[in-house]
């Protein structure tokens, strides 16, 4: 097996860092050594700096989609940290709903992996009595092309189904085979998939008016600098009174001052004025 040198890893490290605001601390030198070690196979290189000066030189838009794919952990399931969604349904979006003329609800899952965040809003938003007749919208979008290509095809282990109620199961799941399960097009209709880096400035900018945006168990992947950016981002997407919720364990304590944090039945809720 190829060696990945000290000296390699921190280059590495930068352009990654550079490239998608994702630090990678020395700790883990041996995650990039596993995750690229095939790549390297694959592209017949005989070392990580040959790669390196591929990605570096090459400005191949699609090997660095590959790094992407390779760096990036996609952990996640279906109605994950529930709490946080039942606000949400229960709570914020009637009240968003209503400053809209007409009613309508725009959602951004800015993390959005394989689909299962989305998709469980998208549930929930439909079988919720107050948000069920409006018309609304959701945007979910990752730096991974090849999680979004797997979120598309809708289909999930049982990893993945292992929290989803009965209810949900029966109205809106089919099963494809003999482990997986497919989620009915009436919700795969309502979610829209987008390749989006949460650092590219440009890209975000075409995002506005958005009442609540979920970036949920991502920030822990950035440094201070990346995190603030991404937030700067984030907060410039929302419309006045709109939302943003982040992961359970994560905080913006000394990382924003421009939402507000407001805890509603114990979760906390970071709103825009």
């Amino acid at each position: 097996m190829t060696v990945l040198k000290d000296e390699t890893f921190k280059k590495f490290r930068d352009f990654i860092y550079e490239k998608s605001g994702i630090f990678i601390p020395d700790s883990k030198k041996y995650f990039i050594e596993n995750r690229l070690g095939k790549r390297l196979e694959e592209k017949n290189l005989t070392s990580y700096d040959d790669y390196l000066y591929l990605l570096k030189l090459s400005n191949d838009k699609e090997e660095m989609k590959v790094l992407f794919d390779k760096i990036t952990t996609n952990e996640t399931f279906f109605f994950r940290e529930i709490k946080q969604l039942e606000v949400f349904v229960k709570c914020e979006a009637p009240k968003l709903i209503a400053k809209r003329k007409p009613p309508a609800l725009k959602v951004w899952c800015a993390a959005s992996s394989t689909g299962e965040e989305p998709y469980t809003l998208a549930m929930m938003l439909m079988e919720n009595p107050q948000t069920n007749s409006v018309k609304f919208e959701i945007l979910a979008s990752d730096i991974s092309d090849s999680v979004l290509q797997k979120a598309q095809t809708a289909t999930y282990g049982q990893y993945a189904m292992r929290n989803v109620p009965d209810i949900y199961l029966k109205k809106y799941f089919t099963r494809n085979g003999t482990s997986n399960h497919l989620l009915s097009p009436t919700i795969r209709s309502r979610v829209k998939f987008s390749q989006i880096n949460l650092l590219d400035e440009k890209r975000i900018k075409t995002i506005r008016d958005i009442d609540a945006i979920f970036c949920r168990n991502v920030l822990i992947y950035f440094d201070k600098k990346a995190k603030i950016k991404v937030i700067e981002n984030l907060y410039e997407a929302l419309r006045p009174g709109g939302c943003l919720f982040i992961g359970m364990a994560e905080s913006l304590h000394d990382i924003t001052r421009l939402l507000r944090p407001a805890v509603i039945d114990k979760t906390v809720v970071y709103q825009k004025a």
